[in-house]
């Protein structure tokens, strides 16, 4: 069994990023990419995620900007902070942070993002182009998903892969990358979700298994295939008392469990979490090098 530690490729990655922001921005006299991140609310999970992509854009020489709104703050006030962020010529790039309050239709937000900004990749154009296989923002999880299994040398043509969970932000697009003519695809794909029968006997199959189902510790060790490469996308906060925090972070994997079946698994946390982040700043990269669309 090997990890795949995500924090390893990230740093790598964030590493060239570093290299290229210098080379082709700095030394050039112009002002290096710069990513914006709207969060509303003090959702500690959400804070906790900007907070890191703030950390991890100032390691790479990015310019980074938070615009931080109340819950209570209405639907159509939110619309015109994403227009003011479309037409701001200073961002590359930026994202409205997930979830939000309910009282805010998340699809009409994210239809208003400039699709040349939407480094979230949760645009209609960029899933658009992502299932053409045009070049487009690809969702940040998927995206570190494809990177790490490339990075690793893990091959996908012709295998069979199973992906628990079907949302519009990793499990859906993340089937659709994996089953395209391309690096990191030509996979056999089957998508399980909350209707699928007997899920055991399909993920049993799985020469890779990605988890995105939401549930801390759904995945047990007869779910698995011997050798089968294992992603798990889940974070969960559970109670402990053998850390000063109080909790522990969980997946939606039995890790202790499976791992020994496994050939590759991913650990939570440092396994999918950093690659997520660190595609945030690839798709900026793209961006204020005009190299989509």
């Amino acid at each position: 069994m090997k990890i795949l530690d995500g924090k390893l490729i990230a740093d790598q990655i964030k590493s060239e990023i570093a290299k290229d922001v210098q080379e082709n921005f700095l030394d050039k006299g112009l002002e290096p990419p710069h990513i914006a991140a709207v969060l509303v609310g003090d959702d500690p999970a959400s804070i906790t995620y900007v907070n890191a992509k703030e950390k991890a854009c100032h390691e790479v020489g990015f310019l980074s900007s938070v615009y931080r709104y109340p819950a209570n703050i209405t639907e159509q006030k939110l619309l015109e902070a994403v227009d003011f962020l479309n037409h701001d010529n200073q961002i590359h790039g930026f994202i409205v942070q997930l979830p939000l309050p309910t009282h805010i239709d998340e699809q009409k937000i994210i239809e208003r993002i400039d699709p040349l900004k939407d480094i979230d990749g949760f645009h209609p154009v960029n899933i658009g182009k992502m299932t053409l296989n045009q070049p487009c923002f690809l969702p940040a999880t998927p995206y570190g998903i494809i990177t790490l299994l490339e990075r690793y040398g893990i091959e996908t043509t012709g295998k069979n892969c199973v992906v628990l969970g079907r949302s519009h932000i990793v499990g859906t697009p993340i089937s659709i990358m994996l089953s395209r003519k391309s690096n990191a695809g030509n996979a056999t794909v089957t998508i399980c979700h909350s209707y699928s029968q007997d899920i055991p006997s399909i993920t049993s199959g799985a020469d890779i298994l990605i988890v995105a189902i939401g549930k801390e510790g759904f995945v047990t060790a007869d779910m698995v295939k011997k050798n089968a490469v294992v992603i798990d996308v889940g974070v969960h906060r559970v109670p402990s008392d053998e850390t000063k925090s109080g909790f522990k972070l969980k997946g939606d994997v039995r890790f202790d469990e499976v791992a020994g079946k496994c050939s590759y698994i991913t650990p939570v946390p440092g396994g999918v979490g950093p690659m997520t982040i660190v595609s945030l700043l690839l798709n900026t990269l793209k961006a204020a090098k005009l190299e989509i669309h």
